[in-house]
């Protein structure tokens, strides 16, 4: 059977139903709102968790918490986890609201690999930041430079290259990536090695060739090793203290490449 309202009166309904749930809304809006200002919600206790070793939880607080603002509903998360971020040594901060007056911040640190440049530090992520250089505890870390973005890429070398210069009885002081993608690596004995260019597969093969070579050119030269060119094809050239030489592949420690002749003496 079909309706017999009249449609103003349907319509008149429809409008009332409407606003009722418009005045509804409206009540529970300003109700949330005034909830929101209530002094229950004011944020009361931030509690920091992890390993945090570098920084007090003190230091933490006095760098972080001056940049918030908000109470529980209306604190941003993102920046109250900026925030955090920026503080000396923190890598990464999580940020969750603890019903109902509350913050619980995770925190996760740099862990130093390795210096960058001058005045910075790359993580055990290959990531670059920058902190307090004196807050650096292991005076070993070798100092890593390269073209910006690189830093993952240096780092990833460290390891093999300090595994092959350890059986010359070296470690690493400083390795560098150029802008044209040569590397060098500088020895805690003060030696130089010129590594060139390549992928990581063939420079790390020169440096093998070189170092398994080398026990057989300190028979013949026991001077301290200043100096390696491990760029040429079909040898390398070495400066060792008071004497220049270059060892061709498959020759006799001693002569220059490409040539019999014996070492020079500079």
């Amino acid at each position: 059977m079909q309706s017999t309202t009249p449609l103003d009166i349907r319509l008149m309904n429809a409008t009332a139903a409407l606003l009722y749930t418009l005045a509804a809304l409206g009540f529970v809006w300003m109700t949330v709102s005034w909830a929101a200002r209530w002094p229950l919600f004011s944020i009361r206790a931030i509690r920091i968790e992890g390993d945090v070793t570098r920084s007090s939880e003190t230091t933490i607080r006095a760098n972080a918490t001056p940049k918030l603002s908000g109470n529980f509903f209306s604190i941003d998360l993102e920046r109250t986890r900026q925030a955090f971020q920026s503080v000396p040594w923190v890598r990464r901060a999580t940020v969750m609201r603890v019903w109902p007056n509350r913050l619980l911040v995770r925190l996760e640190e740099h862990r130093a690999a390795a210096y960058w440049g001058e005045n910075r530090l790359v993580n055990t992520y290959g990531e670059v930041f920058e902190a307090n250089l004196g807050d650096v505890e292991d005076d070993r870390l070798p100092t890593l430079s390269g073209p910006d973005g690189s830093s993952r890429q240096v780092l990833e070398m460290v390891a093999p290259v300090q595994t092959a210069v350890r059986r010359m009885g070296a470690g690493i002081e400083r390795l560098t990536l150029s802008d044209r993608g040569s590397w060098k690596v500088a020895l805690d004995n003060g030696a130089e090695l010129e590594l060139g260019r390549g992928e990581a597969g063939e420079v790390l093969a020169r440096l093998d060739r070189f170092v398994t070579s080398w026990p057989q050119v300190t028979e013949r030269y026991p001077g301290p090793l200043e100096y390696a060119d491990l760029r040429h094809h079909n040898g390398y050239a070495v400066r060792i203290e008071g004497i220049t030489t270059g060892i061709p592949g498959g020759a006799k420690p001693g002569a220059r490449p490409g040539s019999p002749a014996g070492a020079n003496r500079n």
